[in-house]
């Protein structure tokens, strides 16, 4: 079975919005890579990454969510991460890598959409 990686942009109450879908690997890791720089270089520098239909997540898929919130953050930007405890068939793979990592704490991480571009909600704890 072959799943496409896509990368699709949108805004959202005053964010930038990308969301990922399929394996994030070193194949296609530099792919969000180039879309989070094209977002910073238009001047957003207040980006969601949707990643809750990423089943896959590798070391390189990490690596490239650790340089984004470097960029934003050298930008004085604000990045959120959408990772939802139960999604992509068996649960947030991503979530899971992040954790066992021991990386996850880096990251304000919501639910949803909605609670991602919502100032008033708080991020999920890690």
């Amino acid at each position: 079975m072959v799943v496409a990686f896509k990368v699709t942009g949108g805004e959202q109450g005053g964010w930038a919005v990308l969301h990922v879908s399929g394996e994030l690997d070193l194949v296609t890791s530099p792919v969000l890579r180039q879309k989070v720089h094209d977002e910073v270089a238009e001047g957003r520098h207040s980006l969601v990454l949707d990643l809750s239909d990423v089943y896959f997540c590798d070391s390189s898929g990490v690596g490239v969510l650790i340089a984004s919130r470097r960029l934003i953050r050298s930008c004085r930007g604000r990045l959120r991460l959408i990772l939802p405890a139960r999604g992509a068939a068996e649960g947030s793979h991503v979530n899971r890598v992040l954790g066992a990592l021991g990386v996850r704490r880096l990251f304000d991480v919501y639910a949803d959409l909605a609670a991602a571009v919502d100032e008033g909600t708080e991020p999920l704890s890690a």
